[in-house]
């Protein structure tokens, strides 16, 4: 599952640091307004106008939040909006308490009324446009949030899909060369060649190669190598007269990252339509090599060459392909070519790519 990102709630919400410092600006700005025509010193016509800034933004911040599900018929944003507008003059009236340090008494004092009447005004002028702008700017950053969210999941499932589909391929592959394999050796233990019982160890060899490297997502060129010369000493033994092959590895290519059985199911090709179809047989040779951060494999035989329209390969190379876009998007290639006087040749270009452990 993505990750989930949670808004902070109770007072941390409420005591926002930007939102904080808005409201204490604009507190201040309203305050020296309201200076101008006041008989107060400065400093307390600025305390009123804080004391009421600070009260509406808390109110704003507690009805963000509470009631958890407000009525079908009222919208939080209207709550809010009204809380705003209800705190304004219950804060002037509070903020005139604590800077008197008690009763103003108002009406005997007709001058603190006027002040308290015009902080109220201006505070309900500015005020709910100040909220307005807040709830702008919070569906904005919903939205901007559900959007990253849907993202970040969408991305998530495509993955999870390419995954799967990446396995599915494996899944195709897996019996593939086992089957080949097991074929392979089946007419010398059949026939009673005294070679079988090296072949059959060739074959655990093979086996004990290929079988960890099944189910995983990614291999190195280092485990390839190793699986396709197992394949090819267990091909060579079982026709030893007509098989003949070499490797040419680079070694800066061999902890490069690349599907598995890459490298394998050309090999494999390479023998099974190349190399066993002639009657003379043929050589395989092998090439892996890192050039400009990119890998180049390729594997040649000289055996009967490459079927018309290139049907008569199999399911090898029809699955590596799909295997290779799910790994590397567009930026693998896989070329087949004639080799001539005789032969097949398979080019395959893909980044490297190695472990960031």
């Amino acid at each position: 599952m993505p990750p989930t990102h949670t808004r902070p709630g109770g007072l941390a919400l409420m005591l926002n640091p930007q939102r904080l410092l808005i409201t204490l600006t604009a507190s201040l700005l309203l305050g020296w307004l309201n200076s101008l025509p006041s008989q107060a010193p400065m400093g307390v016509v600025l305390t009123r106008a804080t004391i009421v800034g600070l009260g509406a933004m808390l109110v704003f911040g507690l009805f963000e939040q509470w009631p958890a599900r407000p009525p079908a018929w009222l919208a939080r944003w209207a709550l809010q909006l009204l809380g705003v507008v209800l705190a304004i003059p219950v804060g002037a009236v509070l903020a005139y308490w604590i800077t008197f340090g008690g009763n103003p008494q108002f009406g005997a004092n007709p001058t603190r009324e006027t002040g308290l009447a015009y902080l109220t005004f201006t505070g309900v002028l500015v005020a709910p446009w100040m909220a307005l702008g807040a709830l702008v700017r919070q569906r904005e950053a919903f939205a901007r949030r559900q959007a990253n969210a849907f993202a970040l999941e969408r991305s998530e499932f495509e993955r999870q899909a390419l995954n799967a589909r990446l396995r599915l391929l494996q899944a195709q592959v897996q019996p593939h060369f086992l089957f080949n394999t097991l074929a392979n050796v089946r007419s010398l233990v059949r026939s009673g060649s005294p070679r079988a019982g090296s072949v059959l160890d060739s074959l655990i060899d093979y086996l004990r190669a290929a079988v960890p490297q099944l189910d995983k997502p990614v291999t190195t060129l280092a485990q390839e190598v190793q699986l396709v010369r197992a394949y090819l000493d267990l091909m060579h033994m079982r026709m030893p007269d007509r098989l003949q092959f070499a490797l040419h590895i680079d070694e800066a290519a061999l902890s490069l990252h690349c599907p598995p059985l890459t490298l394998l199911t050309l090999v494999e090709n390479a023998v099974r339509h190349g190399i066993d179809p002639a009657e003379d047989g043929g050589r395989v040779d092998v090439s892996v090599r890192l050039s400009c951060e990119r890998c180049q494999v390729r594997v040649s035989d000289s055996g009967v060459g490459l079927p018309p329209s290139g049907q008569g390969q199999g399911t090898g190379l029809a699955t590596l392909r799909e295997r290779l876009v799910l790994s590397f998007g567009g930026d693998a290639q896989l070329r087949l070519s004639a080799v001539q006087p005789r032969g097949f040749c398979a080019a395959l270009d893909f980044p490297a790519q190695r472990s960031t452990a």
